[in-house]
């Protein structure tokens, strides 16, 4: 038996070994990231410079982007650096750094969208009473209990993971550190045990989280279709549906991944999966909600026309300055 701490690095899974298809993957990769940041850093430019974004819903639209970003930046990186130089390796305190900021990020991602499903009943239910349920005050102590609640969540789960003995080797079968990858390489029955103890307390809260969101849109929908004009219901549905799409691909990604029949294991379907809901929702939920929110929208048309304009300035005056 050996110490966890006797490791200086682990082995993740490659996606390939023929040289080729791992720049491919490098590329794929970089696109991705490069989309994800584009997308997630417009939304909180748009978001910062327009006041008319500046309501609840904006906030936590904010707050769901920079937790967009950091999913994204944890685990793309180092893929792309392993794709690139052909290697398998990340360093003990990388492989630590990487399953605390990616379960910090995952758990105050559904900590906000559970907020911002209360935010669309509220508005949608309650409305007399939104300016007193979602003032700035209660949606600052929401968003600070969501990252509080995700940051002792995951300082809970890491610190509990790397103190279990391994005595597998260090080869995780992930391009990415991941818990159930590194359990089991523990040797630990009563580690493991309370590290499953864990995940089923985990379970449980995200069970409640999902009741408390289908209870919600269910009295959403009942309401919105009672609403008499047609364009009332449009726009009520138009709020509605961008984050039940980002919902709906957040758990429905994250589930099947981890809740998948073991009959139906192959690495090459673990790799697929893994990066279905650790890489793809964090570069679509910005699209998705982009594409239904006309402010939203607007306000991104005239960044991105004020940034094109300041840019064809400032190339007319190097070009001026070049020609005298």
């Amino acid at each position: 038996m050996c110490n966890s701490s006797s490791f200086t690095q682990f082995l993740l899974l490659a996606f390939t070994d023929r040289r080729e298809l791992q720049l491919l993957h490098f590329w794929l990769f970089l696109a991705i990231s490069l989309v994800a940041l584009l997308a997630n850093g417009l939304i909180l430019s748009a978001v910062a410079c327009d006041h008319h974004l500046h309501t609840p819903m904006g906030f936590f639209l904010f707050n769901l982007s920079l937790t967009d970003l950091g999913s994204i930046c944890t685990t793309v990186p180092k893929a792309m650096d392993n794709s690139l130089w052909d290697r398998r390796t990340i360093s003990y305190t990388g492989c630590v750094a990487q399953v605390f900021l990616l379960v910090f990020f995952f758990g105050a991602e559904f900590s906000l969208l559970t907020i911002m499903c209360y935010d669309r009943y509220v508005a949608i239910c309650k409305p007399l009473h939104y300016g007193t349920l979602l003032g700035s005050r209660a949606c600052a102590h929401m968003a600070a209990a969501a990252w509080a609640a995700a940051f002792l969540y995951s300082l809970l789960h890491t610190a509990n993971t790397f103190s279990l003995p391994l005595c597998q080797g260090n080869a995780l079968g992930q391009f990415f550190c991941e818990i159930p990858n590194i359990l089991k390489l523990s040797c630990s029955h009563s580690g493991y045990l309370r590290e499953i103890g864990l995940m089923v307390v985990s379970a449980f809260v995200v069970l409640v989280c999902f009741v408390f969101i289908v209870f919600s849109y269910v009295q959403i929908f009942r309401a919105v279709l009672r609403i008499p004009s047609e364009q009332g219901r449009y726009k009520a549905f138009s709020t509605c549906l961008p984050h039940l799409a980002v919902v709906s691909l957040f758990l429905s990604t994250g589930t099947f991944s981890y809740l998948k029949p073991p009959s139906i294991f192959s690495p090459s379907l673990d790799l697929a999966l893994s990066v279905l809901y650790s890489v793809v929702p964090p570069t679509l939920n910005p699209l998705i909600y982009s594409l239904r929110n006309q402010e939203l929208k607007d306000t991104l048309r005239k960044l991105i026309t004020t940034c094109f304009l300041r840019s064809n300035k400032l190339h007319l005056f190097f070009f001026r300055t070049l020609i005298v």
